[in-house]
């Protein structure tokens, strides 16, 4: 599972205490590349460094630092940010053990605490980027609002849908419309909404729109506070699990019975764009 908004920011929450506000006193990059190469000097250029922010766009983590650059992370499909270290006793990692195969980049923070870039598939991303350009790196200038901003409304959606012939979840996941959103919480926001995910971007009325909306912002916020979704590789900072699995309305529900009250329908899935798509087609129109 490709980590979503819930999951990358449930990461960059996690690495708030520990590394923002403090200095990289040592950074090891140990193998030349994950889906592409690392930066040149990538090591060198991290260690000394103080971590003035972390945050966040569509997925991609941002740690802004005082030499002027920023560290953009993209997890891939099995990455983790695990911490360790001496801070305050409090890290789930595990300290004793040198670094494991998957252990590629080492950030060994100023007061003791360790953060580790675990990457089993090496399909993630590390690059480093001038702050004030940021906006025009190739991986995240042409991203849209984010679905937690100011920015996304029904106006905004209805905008970018108009003319539209493929369908709303392919949609959703067009980052150039909304940042951020995946199979899972798309899935479940139009299960909310009762909008089947077969309908036509373009044919989708107002008032479908601003039920939609609301629905996504409700399940992102729901998925962040259950420390988002682990189906297969996804931990927490402190190597939890996420648990909103859990709470699943639809995604990898088929044959069972729909959630939505009054409804006698049963989840179906299909396949769309080659992934899989669950829905109630008695409530989702």
């Amino acid at each position: 599972m490709m980590p979503e908004l819930p999951e990358v920011e449930t990461v960059r929450r996690g690495l708030l205490p520990v590394m923002k506000g403090r200095r990289i006193a040592r950074a090891e990059v140990r193998r030349p590349d994950l889906r592409w190469p690392f930066p040149e000097r990538m090591a060198e250029r991290l260690t000394g460094a103080a971590v003035e922010e972390i945050g966040r766009r569509s997925k991609y983590l941002l740690l802004g630092l005082d030499t002027g650059e920023t560290l953009i992370v993209h997890l891939g499909m099995s990455g983790r940010m695990l911490v360790g270290g001496r801070l305050l006793g409090e890290f789930h990692h595990d300290v004793g053990a040198g670094p494991g195969p998957h252990d590629h980049v080492i950030f060994e923070m100023q007061d003791g605490a360790r953060v580790t870039f675990n990457d089993a598939r090496r399909f993630g991303v590390m690059d480093l980027w001038p702050t004030e350009d940021l906006g025009n790196h190739r991986l995240l200038r042409s991203i849209g609002p984010e679905p937690l901003g100011n920015g996304f409304s029904a106006e905004v959606l209805a905008e970018a849908f108009r003319g539209k012939a493929a369908p709303v979840k392919a949609a959703l996941l067009d980052q150039g419309i909304v940042a951020g959103l995946g199979n899972i919480y798309v899935s479940e926001a139009l299960a909310r909404a009762g909008i089947s995910p077969t309908r036509a971007a373009g044919r989708i009325g107002r008032d479908r729109l601003e039920r939609l909306v609301p629905a996504i912002r409700q399940v992102l916020e729901e998925a962040i506070e259950a420390g988002g979704s682990s189906l297969r590789d996804h931990r927490q900072a402190n190597g939890e699990l996420g648990y909103f699995q859990h709470a699943f309305r639809v995604y990898d529900q088929e044959g069972k019975p729909c959630h939505t009250e009054g409804c006698a329908g049963t989840i179906r899935r299909i396949v769309q764009g080659g992934r899989s798509t669950y829905y109630c087609p008695a409530c989702q129109r």
